[in-house]
């Protein structure tokens, strides 16, 4: 029995309070394919009260007892993951392989990764006469995008419930589906009642909303800097925590020590993964000025070999962008660039040939791209790379640090001492030395405009702990 226009609260699957509701489209044929329930104010209003009444007792569990829970979410996701990567790929479009081995994966490794920060997290310690403690903030709004939906999920449910936090979910309800999942998944685990809630529909009329309530103690928000303000700016009335995970412009330098060939192929490849739907894709790769037209070639024939279509077709590389609005904002973007004088060298606008139904894009490389120019400077989240010259070192970081977002950065050489030394330059949440594999127990977060807090192991589970002192907890020694 599906769920999709339902909401999971307290414990049980129960109708919206209005009977209105919103189509999920399938990006690969443009069609509607299931409808979820849209939620309003006595929606999140039962879901945050529900929270609030679990998180008197849930806040008591020992940590014993949460590490059994999350244990029985990872075994209740293990057995679901054919059922999420075939979510995944048909709400936002990841080929099925991806979904199974990436989108699927992040949200499992996720829990491992939480379960092992928690089996060993300190939340007291002694310090002169005085007990510092950490203990759960409350009642926590997680409000989730639609890029890469489980691994949004789990880095914030997870460390949320292991801090002893109740939590009230909002998936994107352009891919929401993969969330309705993963409350089932909840519910299977035997999740006390109240202590995890899913109340789907609109950033408007219940994003917002959780963001404002005076019985959410913190908002956990990923998504678009320009949403992000919206909901930290509704959350300062009631003074609550917000922790914010957003946009990105991330630079990708390419030294001239590097392995020059490998450095560029594993460049646009990062950009173009997941149809350039990452907040940390390494969009803006700069070279070294005597070997940009090199550098344009090698990331051109990436472009070109790249295989476009159905996302249910075995050996696609890339499926479509998740949504016609989404599609028409990276057309414009691509014009822009045209436009604005820097070089076509493969992909442009319009679908890829023999592809005249779903929101599919062209990989693009642009060269002769400089500073300023509109795809220089707009998180464009397709699969669009800009690659930009640059004369020395010195430049290349001035370059990637002016940007209004810092979430990630790349460096690439075969020295890496060298490597360091500029990843100390850069201002960044993350800097990537030599296309590392991904750790989940790294601390990932931005600077400036790309958000603050840290997700990931014990990362994570800070955001989700106030800190208290219990002064003359010990008798002082005469």
């Amino acid at each position: 029995m599906s769920h999709d226009a339902k909401f999971f609260i307290d414990g049980r699957w129960i109708d919206p309070a209005e009977a209105a509701f919103i189509e999920v489209i399938d990006p690969a044929t443009e069609q509607p394919f299931t409808k979820i329930a849209a939620g309003a104010r006595t929606d999140v209003d039962r879901a945050v009260a529900a929270a609030k009444k679990a998180f008197e007792t849930y806040a008591l569990t020992s940590r014993e007892e949460r590490l059994a829970l999350l244990r029985r979410i990872l075994d209740a996701y293990n057995a679901r993951a054919d059922d999420l990567a075939k979510a995944v790929s048909q709400e936002m479009g990841a080929p099925l392989a991806f979904s199974r081995e990436a989108q699927v994966w992040s949200g499992r490794v996720h829990l491992e990764s939480t379960i092992e920060a928690l089996e060993a997290y300190e939340f007291s310690r002694v310090q002169g006469t005085s007990l510092i403690v950490k203990e759960p903030v409350g009642v926590a709004a997680l409000i989730t995008p639609w890029n890469w939906p489980l691994n949004q999920i789990v880095c914030k449910v997870a460390p949320a419930l292991a801090a002893g936090c109740a939590c009230v979910l909002k998936p994107s309800e352009i891919a929401p589906v993969s969330g309705v999942l993963f409350a089932e998944i909840v519910e299977a685990a035997g999740a006390p009642p109240g202590v995890f809630n899913l109340v789907n529909g609109t950033g408007a009329d219940v994003g917002q909303v959780m963001a404002g309530h005076p019985d959410v103690d913190m908002v956990s928000f990923t998504g678009s800097t320009r949403a992000g303000i919206i909901v930290a700016k509704t959350a300062a009335d009631t003074v609550k925590r917000v922790a914010q995970e957003l946009g990105g412009k991330s630079p990708n330098i390419i030294l001239a020590d590097a392995d020059f060939e490998a450095a560029v192929r594993g460049g646009a490849e990062a950009c173009f993964a997941n149809s350039g739907q990452s907040c940390d894709a390494p969009t803006r790769m700069l070279v070294p000025q005597n070997r940009h037209d090199e550098a344009v070639a090698v990331a051109a024939g990436v472009a070109e070999r790249m295989k476009v279509g159905d996302p249910r077709t075995e050996g696609i590389d890339l499926g479509p962008v998740v949504s016609q609005v989404h599609f028409v904002k990276i057309q414009r973007l691509i014009e822009a660039g045209i436009a604005e004088g820097a070089r076509l060298a493969a992909g442009g606008p319009g679908r890829p040939p023999g592809l005249n139904r779903g929101y599919y894009v062209r990989p693009t490389v642009f060269g002769d791209v400089t500073p300023g120019m509109t795809i220089e400077r707009e998180e464009i989240f397709g699969p669009v790379l800009t690659i930009i010259r640059y004369s020395d070192e010195d430049e290349a970081v001035r370059i990637a640090n002016d940007t209004p977002y810092g979430l990630a950065a790349y460096v690439s050489s075969a020295d890496l001492d060298h490597a360091r030394k500029i990843a100390a330059r850069l201002r960044a949440g993350t800097v990537n030395l030599n296309y590392p594999a991904w750790d989940v127990r790294a601390p990932f977060g931005g600077f400036k405009q790309s958000g603050n807090g840290r997700e990931y192991g014990r990362f994570g589970i800070d955001d989700y702990l106030e800190l208290k002192a219990v002064v003359g907890y010990r008798q002082a020694v005469a």
